[in-house]
């Protein structure tokens, strides 16, 4: 800036380098830089041995698409006289990559979305959890969808992601949402698109269908391009991070399937609560704003793919095949479903219909796969027990503890003892012990003079040992006070005998010698 304001006050080279104390070619030289337009500070680029081939490097560069290697690159060159090293190249031809990205790379117009217009949904591998009936660990998948305008998330996760039971997760999806939009996105695969012709895809009917029933149209994005469905791409994403167990969350492994489906419940409640960054708002209450501008829902869900309709009976059970499969609690009388998979029968109902629903049944209402069982020949029904809890039958045949219901004051006063008391119920019962309710009375009576926590303790420790004698419980109570252990306690068997012993009489009657 001196050299300059020298140049402009002295109007002469010569003079002007005299002032400023540098040589008059200089002030010539930055003087032709500012009247040229050129940048004054900027440094000073020497000549190069790539500059002779730099065209051609840009024309191999752009045949390639930006694909050529700067290696095979740098021996062509060699051939056409370069004598510079393959560093030197290396730099050229990522600068003249960089050069054709810039000038090719795909732009993006932003999506402005509206209320009820599209609904996105994908798959995406879920957590490995028992199989039905507690069997082997089996792959899960998780369905995602996503309201582009809202923001609201549904995750549901299955089995199979076969026709049906994609069905059955958009039925629970627009019932969870309260209604259907005019357009759903997805991915290009079999149980939508059947066939592609000249690029165009063909939808499969029953797909085609099931959108005609609940008032949307269904499209497919453009074959290996995640761009044109990000929103769902990144709810699959936002889900497998939180619901797959890894090291980065920490999460253990799930013990059932009933375990994963609260977990999706809870993790679609948490993020649809949640300021989004993007609106600035939760999305569920902009879907109170976007239900405005969805499609009613039919009254009864799309069934063409879902199988035969079946009446659970009140044995909790569904027939099909002269078998009978059972089902969990609380789908007494209701329409259910059935359908086979390989070889295995997946039981569907529709949540909707339900006038209560059961504690274990977590997730959107609509249609949910609630059981799934190997195929049986007939005579040989399959029976889930978990779909009995109640049951006075273990698995293995044995029987259960009964079930305790007190009627009485004196029985309600005695259970209240503590889990002690039961046990010693339960096992005085079974051992055939008289004057029960009397030796009930002398505990809670005993409970009042010591402490209800000593006599429950004592009582299951008498129950362990199998003593119900009148006096068994206060002489359990008196040997812990003088400090004994409860391992020092002596079971009542044939083992522990306090009756002495016969081996005195085994000479009587014998010949003194």
């Amino acid at each position: 800036m001196e050299i300059l304001e020298a140049l402009d006050a002295t109007g002469c080279a010569y003079s002007a380098a005299q002032l400023a104390g540098v040589d008059p070619k200089t002030v010539r030289r930055y003087a032709r830089m500012r009247d040229t337009g050129q940048q004054v500070d900027a440094p000073v680029r020497r000549q190069k041995l790539i500059d002779p081939f730099l065209p051609k490097v840009e024309e191999w560069v752009e045949r390639s698409q930006g694909k050529v290697r700067a290696d095979k690159m740098h021996e062509r060159l060699v051939l056409l006289g370069f004598a510079g090293d393959e560093r030197t190249t290396r730099r050229a031809v990522s600068v003249a990559k960089a050069a054709w990205q810039a000038g090719n790379q795909r732009t993006y117009r932003p999506w402005i979305t509206e209320p009820g217009l599209w609904l996105q949904f994908d798959w995406g591998w879920g957590p490995k959890v028992p199989g039905p009936g507690g069997g082997d660990e089996r792959q899960t998948l998780l369905f995602c969808a996503w309201l582009a305008w809202s923001r609201f998330r549904v995750v549901i996760p299955t089995w199979d992601r076969t026709l049906p039971t994609l069905i059955s997760c958009i039925d629970s999806t627009v019932r969870a949402i309260g209604g259907a939009p005019t357009y759903a996105l997805t991915d290009n695969e079999k149980t939508v698109t059947i066939d592609r012709v000249a690029g165009v895809a063909v939808r499969h009917p029953q797909i085609v269908a099931s959108g005609r029933h609940y008032g949307m149209q269904v499209h497919t994005c453009v074959p290996f391009d995640p761009e044109s469905k990000g929103g769902s791409e990144a709810t699959v994403r936002i889900a497998k991070a939180d619901l797959v167990p890894t090291d980065a969350n920490l999460r253990a492994k799930y013990d059932s399937f009933a375990e994963l489906r609260g977990a999706c419940a809870i993790f679609c409640s948490t993020v649809n609560h949640r300021i989004h960054r993007e609106t600035g708002k939760t999305p569920a209450s902009m879907l109170d704003i976007e239900r405005t501008r969805l499609h009613p829902l039919p009254a009864g869900p799309h069934t063409l793919a879902l199988g035969e309709s079946r009446q659970v009976m009140p044995d909790q059970t569904v027939r099909f095949g002269s078998v009978r499969y059972s089902t969990p609690a609380g789908l007494v009388g209701h329409e259910a479903w059935v359908r086979v998979d390989g070889d295995e029968l997946v039981v569907v109902c529709d949540l909707a219909q339900l006038h209560h629903r059961p504690e274990w049944l977590q997730g959107p209402a609509g249609l949910a796969e609630v059981a799934r069982h190997q195929i049986a020949l007939p005579g040989r029904p399959v029976i889930d027990t978990a779909h009995y809890p109640d049951h006075p039958q273990d698995a293995d045949g044995s029987p259960r503890p009964p079930r305790i219901k007190p009627t009485t004051d004196a029985e309600k006063a005695f259970l209240a003892l503590g889990p002690g008391a039961r046990s010693w119920l339960r096992e005085a019962a079974a051992a055939g012990t008289t004057r029960i309710r009397v030796k009930m009375a002398s505990a809670v009576e005993l409970a009042a003079l010591v402490s209800v926590a000593e006599v429950d303790l004592s009582l299951g420790l008498a129950a362990t040992a199998g003593r119900f004698a009148e006096g068994d419980l206060m002489s359990i109570v008196q040997h812990r006070r003088d400090g004994a252990r409860p391992a020092d306690l002596v079971v009542a068997d044939e083992a522990h005998s306090v009756q002495p012993g016969t081996s005195a009489w085994s000479d009587f009657g014998r010949a003194s010698s």
